[in-house]
């Protein structure tokens, strides 16, 4: 690569802007920067010829100098915001000019105002391909809607966004096809059974008129309007994966067929069939099974469409457009063309776009939609702000910290959509019947048929025989069964996130039904996690300025709250923080490094005295004081001898207590295991009426504890913010992390509390409890339906009451089968989670 002598843009040496000075080659940006050389070679080696300031040095190439025009109009335009010469391009452009405004172009090629060759857009998002998958069979996955393979349902996008009209797709060409079926199926019904209700049919027309006319309105609504059934239920035949359109395509084939047949060759027809001496057709069941299939099909989309309502409503959250404070002006850009980094202006009323911390300003912020905490936050200088949330009366700036996919509310959106896409294990049972189901059924219709052709009244057996196997076909819902679990599982998942309750996978929903034992943390699960240093006391000739300045010095390499907290302290008085050399820390225990060529270690009074530090014993009596007024003590030796004690008062939240409480009525105990002193632990404890005690405790050792409860049969829960936590969270039934924690402990979890508040547990259990009732309503439904469905219509209930199903109430009892599993589950939507 080369250097543009006259702008400093590093350019490819294979461009054909280039000329020769003094047997020196020189390559240029462009045709204008090629001409001012050209025009003042020996000037231009020292200036912009073409902008009249300086020629950056080597090293500011691709930078913006103190002293460089805000703009190149000689050859370029204008410099990016951040000093680099870029441009801000939207995303929808694949191709920009780095240099010039506005040139942008779908496929690569040449600036045409400054001949630069156009590069790849950073901010172009290119065409998203959207996934569809099934929500019964989330293995199932494909570019473009579609049926399922398995059990032949619409395929749903993986992806929602929020003006998904696209979506709707399948819905509408259901609806239309419904419309038409019951305009034609109207008139069949009145030909077929007009008589039946007081209509005189026969005398207006006759029945072989009336069978003709039948044959020519069924026709559009068996090939049309039925096509897609028809279309799935032969594909299960080629597959074998057989399933409930496989069923709907036999029956109405049958009846549709065997009519046509009738019909046409009336002379082939055996006697038996006769009904009243004439051949019967059922065009008028097929007819009437298709557009009841349809209706429910309709209300079934339109009911599944709101389980993914959750999701569209956090995305909602989120505004379309930032205000944002470049150059010192103020301008609304496209939320997408935010970047880490840019100054963020709120204003009252406003909703907050992305993940940042107040820069100044203050003011109270709603954040009830994402932590589910119904009281508006203070927000000031140094804080942290959620995107999509709510700003109220007051006004400040903000730093974007994250933006895009790394925000709270994208990561949330994500985590639902997985959560509402995975199988809970109770779903086996399901899957299990399932793929047993159809082939029985096939069976148990034709049973049905061979029964009543034998058994059946003598003047017409065989079309009570056919009618009763065409209404065993109809009536058997697999999908149902397949539904009982998933649309729990999707608005439940859904129901939680609005309650800041993240749900990672559907087996943590299940098997936190079944929790008996909470394992805790105490610094930031029941404390806030933001301790203050209270006191420094001295047990040297340090004094405790000096004690504080080399011990917040070492903190700074650490990331524990009680370091942060000492970093802090330091950090108000103003004190200056020398170098540290060798660093090292262990994990629970304590940090160690050199300051000042002195030996620091810094921790638990174990620690010091595994690295054989003397003093320690005889400061027991001033530790423990200050431990019994709830404070935790740090530690501080330098060069193998006590220093001096820190003490770090971390106060217990306010909804701690509140939440302990609400946990106990749960039939849940509660061990608080935490490595700070015994003391402290207790003094905590007794405050919160905690169950069990454990202090001093290392990461393994909260790990062996979650491992022995579970050798005695406990479903174990554990709670967590930490690093330390980790293990402890993944060796658990279900680990809870608080979303103010780690991404370690965040990822080890099953569950996130985005508040990170311990009445989260709570709430999470709560919906545990009710969304696996809701799934079993569903099983029961779903199982009690089939059971008596199918032998009624095989004509069980004949002999005793004279009770038969027609296949058409079998059809519409199939079809509300469905939508009332899904009915079902969106009860979830509006149930209350706090006790």
């Amino acid at each position: 690569m080369a250097i543009d002598p006259i702008c400093g843009m590093t350019v490819s040496e294979t461009t054909d802007l280039k000329t020769t000075v003094d047997g020196e080659t020189y390559f240029f940006c462009s045709p204008n920067c090629l001409k001012k050389f050209t025009q003042k070679n020996t000037e231009t080696s020292e200036s912009h010829g073409c902008c009249g300031e300086e020629k950056p040095s080597l090293v500011q190439l691709g930078q913006k100098s103190s002293s460089e025009p805000a703009a190149h109009d000689c050859c370029h335009g204008e410099n990016g915001s951040d000093g680099s010469m870029a441009v801000n391009a939207s995303s929808e452009a694949k191709y920009i000019c780095p240099m010039c405004p506005g040139v942008e172009s779908d496929v690569p090629g040449d600036c045409p105002k400054c001949g630069m060759a156009l590069e790849r857009n950073p901010s172009y998002r290119g065409e998203s391909k959207t996934i569809y998958t099934c929500p019964m069979h989330p293995e199932i996955e494909q570019e473009g809607p579609g049926d399922c393979p398995i059990c032949g349902m619409d395929l749903e996008p993986k992806t929602i966004v929020v003006n998904d009209e696209e979506d709707n797709t399948e819905l509408n060409s259901m609806t239309r096809r419904l419309w038409v079926s019951v305009v034609l199926t109207i008139p069949i019904m009145l030909l077929a059974m007009g008589e039946m209700v007081g209509i005189p049919i026969q005398s207006w027309v006759d029945t072989q008129a009336s069978h003709w006319l039948q044959l020519i309105l069924a026709t559009p609504v068996f090939f049309w309007c039925g096509w897609p059934f028809l279309v799935r239920g032969v594909r299960s035949l080629k597959t074998g994966n057989l399933n409930m359109f496989t069923l709907i395509a036999m029956g109405t084939a049958a009846a549709y067929f065997f009519s046509l047949f009738a019909m046409s060759f009336p002379h082939l027809i055996p006697a038996s069939f006769l009904t009243h001496g004439e051949v019967p057709v059922y065009f008028e069941a097929a007819a009437m099974i298709i557009a009841l299939v349809l209706l429910g099909q309709v209300l079934e989309l339109r009911a599944r469409k709101q389980t993914s309502g959750a999701i569209r409503e956090l995305m909602s959250l989120s505004p379309d457009t930032a205000r944002v404070v470049r150059d010192g002006q103020e301008q609304v850009i496209p939320l997408d063309q935010v970047v880490e980094g840019d100054r963020i202006r709120i204003v009252p009323g406003e909703k907050i776009p992305v993940d940042g911390s107040v820069m100044s300003g203050s003011s109270t912020v709603d954040e009830s939609m994402i932590t589910g905490e119904p009281i508006p936050i203070r927000k000031q200088k140094g804080d942290q702000t959620i995107g999509g949330t709510v700003n109220q009366t007051g006004s400040f700036e903000m730093v974007a910290e994250k933006v895009g996919s790394e925000t709270t509310l994208s990561r949330i959106v994500e985590m639902v959509a997985n959560a509402q896409r995975s199988r809970a294990p109770i779903q086996k049972l399901a899957d299990t019947v399932s793929g047993y189901f159809v082939p029985a059924v096939i069976l148990v219709s034709m049973l049905t048929f061979v029964l009543w052709a034998i058994f059946g009244p003598e003047a017409s057996r065989f079309s009570y025989a056919f009618v009763n196997a065409v209404a065993v076909l109809v009536i058997a819902c697999p999908c149902a069964l397949g539904l009982a679990t998933p649309m729990s599982i999707m608005v439940g998942v859904g129901r939680g996130a609005k309650e800041g309750v993240l749900i990672k996978d559907a087996e943590s929903l299940e098997v936190l039904e079944k929790v008996d034992y909470l394992i805790v943390d105490k610094t930031g699960t029941l404390t806030e996690g933001r301790p203050r240093l209270t006191d420094v006391i001295s047990l040297s000739e340090v004094s405790k300025e000096e004690l504080l300045r080399i011990t917040a010095s070492l903190e700074q390499q650490s990331e524990h709250p009680l370091g942060e907290a000492i970093l802090a302290a330091a950090r108000e008085q103003g004190l200056d923080l020398p170098e540290v050399e060798e660093f090292d820390s262990s994990t629970g225990l304590g940090i160690q490094g050199k300051v000042k060529n002195q030996n620091l270690l810094i921790g638990s009074p174990v620690f010091l005295k595994q690295n054989g530090i003397t003093g320690v014993d005889e400061a027991q009596q001033q530790a423990d004081e200050l431990r019994s007024q709830g404070s935790t003590v740090v530690h501080v030796a330098i060069d193998n001898q006590l220093a001096g004690l820190l003490a770090v008062n971390d106060p217990i939240k306010e909804s701690t207590p509140q939440a302990v409480e609400g946990l106990h009525k749960l039939g849940i105990k509660i061990a608080m295991l935490t490595g700070d002193n015994e003391v402290t632990a207790q003094h905590v404890a007794k405050q919160l009426n905690i169950d069990e005690v454990g202090a001093g405790v290392s990461p393994e050792d909260k790990h062996n504890r979650v491992e022995e409860l579970k050798k005695q049969g406990k479903i174990v829960a554990m709670a967590g913010d930490g690093i330390n936590d980790a293990p402890a969270l993944a060796a658990s039934d279900v680990g809870i992390a608080m979303g103010t924690g780690t991404d370690v402990a965040i990822e080890s979890a099953g569950v996130t509390l985005v508040k990170g508040d311990l009445r989260g547990i709570e709430r999470a259990i709560r919906l545990s409890r009710i969304t696996m009732k809701n799934i079993r309503q569903n099983l029961f439904f779903a199982f009690i339906y089939n059971t008596l469905g199918v032998p009624i219509a095989a004509g069980l209930l004949y002999p005793f009451f004279g009770i038969l199903l027609s296949p058409m109430i079998a059809a519409a009892a199939m079809s509300l089968s469905s939508v009332s599993v899904i009915a079902n589950s969106l009860r979830l939507r509006t149930v209350r989670l706090d006790g």
